[in-house]
């Protein structure tokens, strides 16, 4: 969503970091450009201008003039005023569910995801927190709404309340409080009916239904391609019905992304979690330091982290380590590896989190290196025997037809997977030799969160110079076009970014 933002900015400060010194005047040229890129991306008047005065302020004191690099230094003026613009008082992802049953009112205009959003926070309640959830539909005048959070909640595991036909909003939501406290729930999640517009009927029904179960949280959920709209929106629901944070969804469309911004600063609430997809689990809390960083383009290492420790599971790390330490690694590795990748989004996922990698990611399309590559790649894993996968020595021109037919693709493309799983090999065994398997073990730690983030690598500690830094290292290794990271740090087995051991000129488009 951010990315028009983040391109328009980061050809800003291209521009100034290139200079040695700045004057007054280059930083107003600048702050001018960053002001026109803010508006462009939907971010209302008022907080554009309060949000370049701001900057202004900070930008213009002797302090920048005086330090060595005033462009990088404008660029984290820059970002610490995102972060004070996006960030609210209070702890954005933590739900106050305490003295159970804690009930939370979902409300929200129609259209706006609320059922969806309903039942991706009842998912995560469960499963990161461990909480009991009830969910109940109060929308009586869509059709079937009741019936799409019943079968949400069988897809999740979650309860959902009996439906009862012919009862208004303000009767289920009594139900859901009585079979909560009987039922032993943590949590009861109150989903609403929305409108198409903000109307007097809509306000009083979610105004009657807080009135009876005096909720802990009210949420409200935007659709964040409506730009300006949102803020109204929010507003008017803050003023009539009291809420407590914003869910903004659709944040993975191609909308401006200056709802998010605006959201913020206009209303006062803070944006508690954000859509990014269909999927149930596509749900994460809004950091406000991670999302500067995207938009900035200094990634989101984080995020990237925490991903892999999604998808991955300890037993089977483990395994790959034992075997990594021993400097194996076949195609079975390789294939996983791969799979790994799908699962964290895919190249463009990977890159758009990893610092600096935000602008490369253009070239990497043109060059062919895309997730249609990754799945060949798979395809013609697949197509071996398991003595083969398990042993690729074995493969002799003969065989290499045989896989590459199955595959639907040429002999030359095995090749380049071949000499690709090669390389990676003799990385792992490098690794394994390195204080008997020290590096390795290190690094699976930190993939699996038993250490965190290595010592100096908290992208939130580092500057845009020590950022920029860490992204050019990572960028050192050979391979790709254009200067672009050969094993983007060979990182397949360091720190657990899977697969990107050598993706050296494999798969480019013809």
């Amino acid at each position: 969503m951010f990315e028009n933002l983040s391109e328009r900015l980061g050809g800003v400060f291209d521009r100034l970091t290139k200079q040695g010194s700045l004057s007054e005047e280059d930083v107003k040229t600048a702050l001018r450009e960053v002001r026109v890129a803010l508006l462009e991306a939907d971010v209302s008047l008022p907080v554009a201008r309060s949000f370049i005065k701001a900057v202004t302020d900070k930008a213009t004191g002797a302090a920048v003039t005086k330090s060595i690099t005033p462009g990088q230094q404008v660029v984290k003026i820059v970002h610490d005023e995102l972060v004070a613009t996006l960030t609210g008082s209070e702890d954005p992802g933590k739900l106050k569910i305490d003295n159970p049953p804690a009930p939370i009112l979902m409300v929200g205009l129609q259209g706006s995801g609320k059922t969806t959003t309903t039942g991706k926070l009842a998912k995560r309640l469960k499963e990161r927190e461990g909480k009991r959830v009830l969910m109940a539909s109060l929308d009586v005048n869509r059709p079937a709404a009741m019936e799409q959070l019943q079968i949400l909640g069988q897809q999740i595991g979650v309860d959902t309340l009996p439906i009862v036909k012919g009862e208004d909003p303000v009767q289920i939501a009594k139900r859901a409080k009585t079979q909560a406290a009987l039922g032993g729930y943590d949590v009861y999640m109150l989903d609403t009916a929305g409108r198409l517009h903000i109307d007097q009927e809509l306000i009083q029904q979610a105004a009657d239904v807080r009135d009876v179960v005096n909720p802990r949280e009210t949420l409200l959920v935007v659709d964040g391609l409506t730009g300006q709209v949102a803020v109204e929106v929010a507003q008017e629901f803050d003023e009539k019905i009291g809420v407590s944070g914003v869910v903004l969804t659709r944040m993975d469309g191609d909308g401006r992304g200056g709802a998010a911004l605006s959201m913020r600063a206009v209303t006062g609430k803070p944006i508690r979690f954000v859509g990014l997809g269909e999927k149930m689990e596509a749900i994460e809390t809004f950091e406000p330091e991670r999302i500067a960083g995207r938009i900035l383009g200094m990634g989101d290492i984080v995020a990237l982290v925490e991903k892999a420790q999604q998808t991955l599971e300890a037993e089977q790390a483990e395994r790959m380590m034992k075997r990594f330490q021993k400097g194996q690694f076949n195609m079975n590795d390789l294939k996983m590896q791969l799979e790994q990748m799908m699962k964290m989004g895919g190249m463009e996922g990977i890159m758009g989190m990893m610092p600096g990698m935000g602008k490369m990611s253009k070239q990497v399309q043109d060059a062919g290196y895309d997730d249609k590559m990754i799945r060949r790649q798979i395809a013609l894993i697949q197509s071996m025997t398991k003595k083969e996968r398990a042993n690729p020595q074995l493969l002799q021109a003969s065989r290499k037809k045989r896989i590459a037919a199955g595959a639907g693709l040429e002999v030359s493309e095995l090749n380049k997977l071949l000499k690709m799983q090669r390389q990676m090999s003799d990385v792992m065994k490098k690794m394994g030799k390195m204080g008997k398997g020290g590096m390795m073990k290190q690094a699976m730690r930190q993939m699996f969160g038993k250490g965190g983030m290595p010592e100096g690598m908290d992208p939130g500690q580092m500057g845009p110079k020590a950022l920029e830094a860490a992204a050019k290292q990572m960028g050192a290794a050979k391979g790709m076009p254009g200067g672009l990271p050969g094993g983007l740090g060979g990182m397949g087995g360091a720190g657990g970014l899977p697969g990107l051991g050598g993706l050296g000129g494999f798969g480019k488009k013809k």
